[in-house]
Order: structure tokens, then sequence, then C-alpha cells
């Protein structure tokens, strides 16, 4: 998708709180990846409970996959940027992720679902995001959406293409909206020397994660492999994102903040700690996703 793009006048821009490096850690059968947004951060990130990202060209570091495994009170989006992934859930779903592709699953009330590489080779990378849902909305009925690539809208300008897997950027509205937190999710690809604006509420919680190339945001450089958590000045009205010498490629993500208690026990994350204990008596009886 082509929209006319007239270059904003970002007032204030969000600078750079702190930038953070991913811990390396294991998942599933053994799938290894990068846990950028953990625990501690989440009530700083709120309304973002976690973001993984896993790339390797070696199969035994992602052939063991997912196999079945809950959720319950929050939301996953998986963005693929190569390889395959086959999704299959309690609530009869199935899809499989793509190049480019997305896959957004509502755990709410609870589900039980496999994410299993369909190669045996090649190149697996991409991330998953959770994001959490608000207490009058943990115990809707679950629910799946697969968007292949070809139908996440794009934002094309010189020197710089925004894919809009959530909320809106300059015109374009992005495959998914969610009312209560507000979701943007933004994969940037910018050439050397560009620079791209967005728009931000000032009361949201954001963070980059640049996965190719360096991106300097209001003078600080984030390197590959980095997040940077944006800070939140009163009166800010967006972030500046600037590539430097090579081609660059980043997540922009924020959200409304819920303000709500977080509660997690691993795939549970409800408000109190009686209701995590009603999870996993739930998941234990085999009605969890009843």
């Amino acid at each position: 998708m082509n929209t006319t793009y007239a270059p904003l006048a970002i007032s204030r821009e969000r600078g750079v709180e702190r930038v953070v490096t991913g811990q390396a850690t294991h998942d599933g059968a053994g799938v290894k990846l990068t846990r950028v947004l953990t625990g501690d951060l989440q009530h700083r990130l709120d309304p973002f409970l976690m973001l993984d990202a896993f790339g390797t060209d070696n199969p035994g570091d992602y052939i063991g996959g997912f196999p079945d495994h809950p959720h319950r009170g929050f939301e996953t989006v998986t963005y693929m940027i190569a390889g395959r992934m086959r999704h299959r859930d309690s609530a009869g779903h199935e899809g499989l992720l793509t190049n480019g592709g997305v896959q957004w699953m509502t755990a709410g009330r609870g589900v039980i679902h496999s994410e299993m590489p369909e190669q045996e080779d090649g190149r697996m990378e991409g991330f998953q995001l959770w994001l959490n849902l608000a207490a009058q909305d943990k115990m809707q009925p679950a629910g799946y959406r697969d968007i292949p690539s070809g139908e996440i809208p794009e934002l094309n300008i010189p020197g710089v293409t925004t894919r809009v897997i959530a909320g809106a950027s300059h015109g374009v509205q992005g495959a998914m909206r969610r009312e209560r937190t507000e979701p943007l999710i933004l994969d940037i690809h910018l050439d050397a020397q560009t620079a791209f604006e967005q728009p931000l509420p000032e009361a949201h919680n954001a963070f980059v994660y640049v996965y190719r190339g360096a991106l300097k945001i209001s003078g600080r450089v984030v390197d590959a492999q980095r997040m940077a958590i944006l800070d939140n000045p009163p009166a800010s009205d967006g972030v500046v994102l600037r590539a430097l010498d090579a081609p660059t490629r980043a997540l922009l993500i924020a959200g409304r903040p819920l303000h709500e208690p977080i509660m997690q026990y691993g795939p549970f994350v409800m408000n109190t700690r009686e209701q995590l204990t009603q999870a996993v008596h739930d998941y234990q009886s085999g009605r969890l996703a009843a």
C-alpha cells in the first residue's frame, strides 16, 4: 500500500531511557531464543508482557518446536521473518505461519496449542510478543487469526518501508486493532542514512527492538539485537528513528498501559493469586479450554 507521506514536525521527540540486552534462553522442546522483554519489565512496558526473538540457521536450535502447552489471560503475536511454523489449538484453529506473516492468538479464558516447525533445514527467524488483556477481557472465549504477509498494509516512502501490523502509521491502518490497549506494532525497514517519524500518544509505553543495522534515537545509538525503552516525557508527541551507515530494520512497539495488577505463573497471566490458582486447577482438571 502506498500513501502520500508528509514528514511530521515532532516537537518533542522521545529519548532512550535505557538500552536492554536480551537474555539467551530456551523454551518449548529446546528452542533457542533471546528473551528481550523479561518479567521485570512488565510494569514498565505495560501492556506488553514478553518479547522473544529467535533466529538461526541450525535446525537443531528449533526443530523441537513448541508442543502442546496452555495459555490464559493474554494475547500472543507471532511475526515470522523467515521459516514455516504450524499452529494448532484446542479451539479447532489451524494455520501455517510463513515468511512475513503474523499469527494473532487471543488465549482469553484458555487455550492449549502447539507451534511446530514445518521445515527440517534452512533459516527460522521471527518474534513472539505477549500482549496483556484487561481484567474484564481475560475470560473471553479464545480467538485466532492468521494474517498472511500480503494482508499486512505497508507505508512506502523514499528510503523507508513500514509494515503496519497493528495500529496506524501516517494514515495507513494496520492489520489488527485493539481498543483497550491500542497496540502499535511496526516493522520498519530503513535505507542507510534515512529517518522515520512516528507520532506516539504521551501516555503510551513504547520500545524499539533493532534486529538489523543500527539506529540513532534522540542522539543515542542503539545497535542490533538491542531493545531501547523510550522515555515518557510530558508533552512528548512521537519518536524519530534515524538509520546510520547501513540498512536497518527495527520493530517499534507501543501501547496504552492497563494499570492493573499483573500476576503471572508460566503461561497464565491474571490479576490475582486466586485467579492463578484457579487457572492451574482448570488446566490440571482438563477444564482450561472447556
